[in-house]
């Protein structure tokens, strides 16, 4: 068919091969580049206190070798066309990503596949990415702010995926084994849990063949595909103080917020927006600007398939805490209150689809946004209807949304012990 998704005059296929793998191709010649991503619909969201960075190790070691070749032979065969190729996790999937020109798109998707069916996970390659990710998870804890909104998140997420503890990693990390990574490999990484999207110079017809080549006899497994359910989370209002010795300090305000399908969806992106995003938000004007109060402040709103968060946040000197605290509430709670002016709404609006066109210019980041739609179930249909509900929302959706999400609102707070015991 053809669609002008992405503001582009191009062929665009969609097509569910008969193992259940989705592919999605769309054509776009202007530059001679192809990039893919292949979504499997697992990641941090499926692990549980006893599996918690499994799939970061997973993904870590996916393309460190395969049944045929070592991750030496791998990468040489990257670096040898220019090419990339890589994989990742966030909360609701796992990725592996590839890049190359279009004349070498057949030989990368190749290995790609190789790499995802076929993972030999070498025992030495555990082990230096185990050392890896507890190194990173060591470095995190000489991030402030990174140790205030952890400690936020999991307030926020007791009991759920999203919030299992660094310290619950860290521990898990450290007693995996080959066959732990294997067994979570076995039960999510198959056809029926695939979606792949190839962007560049190259006919949807020629991807699709190519993908049927390289994937069409990956059978499913006769068992069915674990179904993540994800257990309910309770809201209330926490407070989390963390004395550590810093020149900076930390405060992070957070709320449970509506998943992607939510109603409020829209409107809470655009507070966020109009809260956080850049040096005309109203949080950067108010305590920054005009009072002095910020080293920096911001607001966001992530998008994720289970129940998300909105969280606001400011870096002050540690004896304007207290100052900071409260006009950082009071921006929230002003939301509440007082509507926006038209003006407001509407430059919020202009933002967020500015960047949102702005982020769709490459072939990696229009694979990116597609597959990722596709792989929450909101299907590529959802990149048009994002920008629809964003033009839709009114001054009262913005505020009747705010009065529903910012009710239990969680802070943490971290600073050096003077300035935040206190507070406690």
């Amino acid at each position: 068919m053809t669609s002008s998704t992405l503001a582009l005059q191009t062929a665009t296929a969609r097509t569910t091969l008969p193992n259940g793998l989705t592919v999605i191709a769309i054509e776009n010649p202007v530059a001679d580049i192809v990039a893919s991503r292949i979504f499997v619909r697992a990641g941090q969201g499926n692990e549980t206190s006893a599996t918690a960075g499994l799939f970061s190790l997973l993904t870590a070691v996916l393309t460190k070798g395969t049944a045929q070749k070592t991750s030496l032979e791998i990468a040489e065969i990257v670096e040898s066309i220019g090419a990339s190729l890589g994989a990742d996790v966030t909360a609701d999937y796992s990725v592996v990503s590839l890049k190359t020109v279009s004349a070498d798109f057949e030989t990368v998707l190749g290995l790609a596949a190789e790499v995802l069916r076929q993972p030999s996970f070498p025992a030495a390659e555990i082990e230096l990415e185990r050392r890896l990710i507890l190194q990173g998870l060591k470095s995190i804890k000489e991030q402030p702010f990174s140790v205030a909104y952890n400690h936020l998140r999991e307030a926020l997420y007791t009991g759920h995926p999203y919030g299992l503890p660094n310290a619950q990693v860290e521990q898990c990390m450290q007693t995996f084994t080959r066959a732990d990574v294997q067994a979570a490999h076995s039960q999510y990484f198959r056809p029926d849990n695939v979606v792949i999207t190839i962007v560049g110079r190259i006919s949807p017809k020629l991807a699709v063949k190519l993908v049927e080549q390289c994937f069409g006899d990956w059978q499913a497994p006769a068992t069915a595909l674990p179904v993540r359910s994800f257990p309910p989370v309770a809201v209330n209002a926490q407070k989390i103080v963390t004395a550590q010795e810093t020149n900076q300090a930390f405060i992070v305000l957070g709320y449970l917020a509506g998943e992607v399908t939510h109603p409020d969806y829209a409107a809470l992106k655009l507070i966020s927006t109009y809260l956080g995003n850049g040096l005309s938000s109203r949080l950067f004007v108010e305590l920054r600007e005009k009072q002095g109060l910020a080293y920096d402040v911001s607001a966001f709103y992530p998008t994720r398939s289970g129940v998300s968060q909105f969280v606001a946040y400011i870096g002050t000197a540690p004896e304007n805490v207290p100052v900071a605290l409260a006009g950082l509430q009071k921006e929230i709670e002003r939301i509440k209150t007082t509507p926006l002016t038209a003006e407001e709404l509407q430059v919020s609006k202009n933002k967020i689809l500015g960047q949102y066109a702005l982020g769709k210019q490459t072939n990696s980041q229009i694979a990116q946004t597609l597959g990722w739609y596709e792989t929450l179930g909101l299907g590529i249909e959802f990149d048009e209807a994002f920008p629809a509900a964003i033009a839709t929302v009114t001054i009262a959706d913005i505020q009747a949304a705010a009065q529903r999400c910012f009710v239990e609102q969680s802070v943490s707070i971290l600073g050096p012990a003077a300035v935040v015991e206190p507070l406690r």
